[in-house]
């Protein structure tokens, strides 16, 4: 039997663009401690798709547990600002409260 993270990269062998599945594997890899793996996946979404709010949450929970505070800060920040654009106000908010967290 296949494992997720197999399947999703299988899938996207046939949709290399695909934000979701992208986002998907990303969160497989973290899932399973690989925080470096998930990131580089974070950054291929953003690459497709700049609006993928919730890959800037995630980003910045990364970079906040791997102890790079000003990147985290950095990229709440820039995720903040497309939620607002794009009209997502929960995940503005969620972002904004994960950003008084960090030290």
């Amino acid at each position: 039997m296949m494992s997720r993270r197999d399947q999703l990269q299988q899938m996207l062998q046939q949709s290399p663009d695909d934000a979701f599945l992208l986002y998907a594997l990303a969160m497989e890899e973290r899932s399973t401690g690989n925080d470096q793996a998930a990131l580089s996946q974070l950054d291929r979404v953003l690459a497709v798709d700049s609006d993928y709010v919730a890959a800037y949450f995630q980003k910045g929970q990364i970079l906040a547990g791997l102890d790079q505070p000003e990147q985290a800060r950095q990229v709440l920040q820039e995720g903040v600002a497309v939620a607002g654009r794009v009209g997502d106000d929960h995940a503005a908010a969620e972002m904004t409260e994960f950003l008084t967290t960090i030290e």
